[in-house]
């Protein structure tokens, strides 16, 4: 065995070198330091036995021993040491290979790696660390450098454990971070999506009700009038032959009793006779209006049709415009039908968004006679109120219906949002956000068609309805 030749250093460098390093393998340990845990791999055991007499008076320095490089790897796994040393040469491993082993093996590969060899040889040296050894000691080494060298391996590779601990656990906090805030987004989007469900379900279920009460008083108004719209024809006949007869007593019996002349006087006989032919006439009328009322409150319900349906959609437009007749007495309606065949849908559903479209496009223009009043000299000017309802057939066997205001039109800021849920903007009170919103989904979801807007702010919007005529959606 030799030692490493130190001729060029003078004797003082080496004293002092070797009271540096006695201070620092003697070095005082406190009772929370880590145990410095050495494996020697070397096939000859008294190296193995020299090496452990020289660490027995360390206390801090536990000493494993495995003599056969095919265990190495195993026993390293399995011990974790803090330092692993390392014979040069065995006689059935290459210690360069079991080196480039070591570091290799996920469990092992940063552990630091000291070969012990007994050449002392700068080629050697080179090819050792260039396969991941740490150090290079010749044996046996100096006692006080062995044990310096050992502490400072060890601590050297319990900082990267702490390090590596602290990065994994920064990473960990930041994987968690993530997925909290993935898991929160999901959830947000999981309670906008609820929201929107629970808010269309109560819509619907307004919507709903709604058409059954219309229904119901539909139905009940109709009985009572249906008799006295039956009754109205043979009252007015009725009314006429006794018209005729008196007219024939007068011709009859031209000079009355002074009774009867003083009756006839009371009652105004000439005026009755033209005003009771003329009330006939206006109980007509209104009768006649009312069944007009009765049948599109009918139309508009369509309680009866839940499935899909082929029904003129010229009938549902009209049956809505008489719903809103009150809220569009103000505004001129425009009504420009094309000739559109019969068509496949949900009449209920589409009548709600010819409901949904025209309540907007009349809220829009009493919105802009508003900002006329208040802004003079901008955008927004006084005219008479018009909504155009146009209605065509068009290519692929679809038609498309077009409904169209002068009011202020669509704001830049709002025009990418406009078919949101819950967004609106009337004041608070007034809108729920949710017209355009259930629309579009009536339109596109349930019918296959597209629902889209053309608006100049200051100038007006037109919405534009394109369903197929005859569609296999089902509700």
């Amino acid at each position: 065995m030799t030692r490493s030749s130190t001729a060029a250093t003078s004797a003082p460098a080496v004293t002092a070198m070797k009271a540096t390093l006695s201070n620092l393998a003697h070095l005082p340990t406190s009772a929370d330091s880590a145990t410095v845990k050495v494996l020697l791999v070397d096939d000859q055991p008294i190296v193995a036995e020299s090496i452990r007499r020289l660490l027995a008076s360390e206390p801090d320095i536990q000493f494993h021993y495995c003599r056969h490089a095919q265990q190495a790897i195993q026993m390293a796994t399995e011990l974790e040491p803090t330092v692993i040393l390392q014979d040069l040469v065995m006689p059935d491993t290459d210690g360069l290979m079991l080196v480039k082993f070591f570091r290799a093996n996920p469990a092992t590969h940063a552990i630091p790696v000291i070969v012990l060899s007994t050449q002392d040889e700068s080629v050697i040296k080179a090819e050792a660390f260039a396969v991941g050894a740490n150090d290079y000691l010749v044996k046996i080494p100096d006692p006080i450098e062995f044990v310096a060298r050992l502490r400072y391996h060890s601590t050297a590779y319990a900082n990267l454990l702490k390090r590596h601990e602290a990065d994994r656990a920064l990473s960990y906090n930041k994987e968690l971070e993530r997925r909290v805030a993935e898991r929160t987004a999901e959830l947000q989007s999981a309670l906008e999506s609820l929201k929107q469900t629970q808010t269309k379900l109560i819509q619907e279920e307004k919507m709903a009700s709604l058409g059954q009460l219309v229904a119901g008083v539909a139905h009940e108004i109709n009985n009572p009038i249906n008799f006295i719209y039956g009754n109205l024809e043979p009252a007015q006949a009725y009314a006429q032959d006794l018209l005729s007869l008196i007219a024939l007593y007068q011709q009859d019996y031209p000079q009355p009793t002074a009774r009867i002349q003083a009756e006839i006087d009371r009652i105004e006989l000439n005026f009755l006779t033209a005003d009771f032919t003329q009330l006939l006439g206006s109980l007509q009328t209104g009768a006649e209006r009312i069944c007009e009322i009765v049948l599109s409150l009918r139309n508009f319900s369509r309680l009866d049709e839940a499935e899909m349906k082929r029904v003129d959609i010229h009938t549902g437009i009209d049956s809505t415009l008489l719903i809103l007749s009150s809220k569009l007495r103000s505004i001129n309606v425009i009504k420009n039908y094309g000739d559109c065949p019969l068509v496949e849908c949900l009449p209920g559903q589409l009548n709600q968004v010819f409901m949904n479209l025209l309540v907007n496009a009349a809220d829009a223009l009493e919105e802009n006679n508003t900002l006329a009043g208040n802004l003079e000299g901008d955008i927004y000017q006084h005219r008479q109120p018009e909504i155009q309802i146009q209605t065509q057939a068009i290519e692929g066997n679809q038609i498309q219906i077009r409904i169209a205001d002068n009011g202020p039109g669509v704001a830049d800021a709002i025009r990418d949002r406009i078919f949101d849920p819950f967004l609106t903007t009337k004041p608070v009170g007034q809108g729920t956000g949710l017209g355009l919103s259930i629309s579009y989904q009536i339109v596109v979801e349930k019918h296959g068609g597209t629902l889209e807007f053309e608006s100049t702010e200051g100038k007006g919007t037109t919405f534009i309805i394109q369903i197929p005529c005859s569609s296999g959606i089902a509700d």
